[in-house]
This record gives C-alpha cells, sequence and structure tokens, in this order.
C-alpha cells in the first residue's frame, strides 16, 4: 500500500494556522471537504469520531508527528489529509514535543484491514529522519508530493 493511493493531493496544508488539536483536527478536515473528498455535510459527525479517537488516548507518536484518525460511516474509501505546521501544536504527544507533521486518516466503519496497513505504512515512512525533515522543510504541496511519492517508491 503506498501513501498516494490514499493521500488527497487537494487536500495538503502547508501551514497549519491553528495551534490546538481539536482546530487542527477541524482545519485538516476543512481541507478534505473544501476538496470534495467528503461532503460537508458529515463534517461535524467525522470531527467528532476524530475527537472521540483521541479521547482513547493522543494519537501523536512523538518526533513531531501526529496521525489522528477514524472510522466513520460519513466516507465510502480510505482517505487522508496532510498537515504541516511551522510553529508546532501541542498534541498530547507521547514524548512531550509538539507536533509538526500530521496525517488524517478517515476510513469507512467496515475497514479495518486497510484503515490498519495505511496506519502501519505512515508511521513507518516517519520513522526516517531524512523523510520527516525534508516534509518539514516543504514550502508547497508540489514538493510535499514529490517526496512522499518517491519514498512511496522505495519502500513498498
Amino acid at each position: 500500500m503506498k501513501i498516494m493511493d490514499f493521500l488527497s493531493k487537494k487536500a495538503i496544508v502547508t501551514d497549519i494556522k491553528s495551534s490546538k488539536k481539536e482546530d487542527v483536527i477541524k482545519e485538516l478536515v476543512d481541507a478534505l471537504i473544501n476538496n470534495t473528498e467528503i461532503e460537508k455535510r458529515s463534517r461535524n459527525r467525522l470531527i467528532e469520531a476524530l475527537i472521540a479517537r483521541e479521547s482513547l488516548g493522543s494519537t501523536a507518536i512523538g518526533q513531531g508527528i501526529a496521525i489522528p484518525h477514524a472510522k466513520c460511516d460519513c466516507v465510502d474509501k480510505l482517505t487522508a489529509a496532510f498537515g504541516l505546521s511551522k510553529k508546532g501544536v501541542d498534541f498530547d504527544s507521547l514524548d512531550g514535543e509538539p507536533a509538526y507533521i500530521f496525517f488524517l486518516l478517515v476510513a469507512p466503519q467496515d475497514s479495518a484491514g486497510p484503515h490498519l496497513k495505511a496506519l502501519a505504512r505512515i508511521s513507518r515512512l516517519l520513522k526516517d529522519k531524512y523523510f520527516r525533515d525534508g516534509l518539514r522543510s516543504c514550502a508547497d504541496e508540489k514538493s510535499i508530493i514529490k517526496i512522499i511519492s518517491q519514498e512511496d517508491e522505495k519502500k513498498v
């Protein structure tokens, strides 16, 4: 499974404005909605599902990374948004550090397999410090897509 198979190329936010966990989630959900990946009427249900998942334990995995994710009957396929924060956001990370790189992942209610494979793929790629640093230095969507695509080709 490749990240570019489910990452919405039009839902990439290169400069997250939000400074709070809940607001980052809303900003990335709005990116998916604005790019017609998700219907506007599903916004609140999806945000509730993502925040409910966060309440079980933070999805910030350390090293500046957060992967907020949830399953919701309001989506019909695995899809993801990507965001970068220049300032960093307190996302209740395991290592206490702010998060700078965000992959927001949403999946249909009945898609446990693809959902878990996508989470594993994202976290495996993000273990690479050079990949993380490369993403953090990106200034636009094209460079983010290029770096993720290159990494996808290397490690399948």
